[in-house]
């Protein structure tokens, strides 16, 4: 088991049901690790304060986890 896989794990138990974020080089690890979870959705988007704002919405609206992801890059 990868790393990768056994944080996607502790997500799934924490109820986590979307990851907002921009798939990279530095976490396409995780990326393929979410794409074999049957629990979490990777919601991708095209910039990082956009997810933020994605999470940010989500978490206050339903009351869990709001969840981004970001590669290395400017933002």
């Amino acid at each position: 088991m990868k790393a990768t896989d056994l944080m996607v794990k502790c997500l799934e138990n924490e109820g986590v049901r979307y990851i907002f974020g921009i798939p990279g080089e530095e976490n396409i690890d995780l990326v393929h690790s979410l794409a074999a979870s049957e629990q979490i959705e990777f919601v991708t988007v095209r910039h990082e304060q956009g997810a933020a704002f994605m999470a940010d919405v989500y978490g206050r609206l339903t009351g869990k986890a709001g969840v981004c992801l970001a590669t290395l890059g400017p933002g």
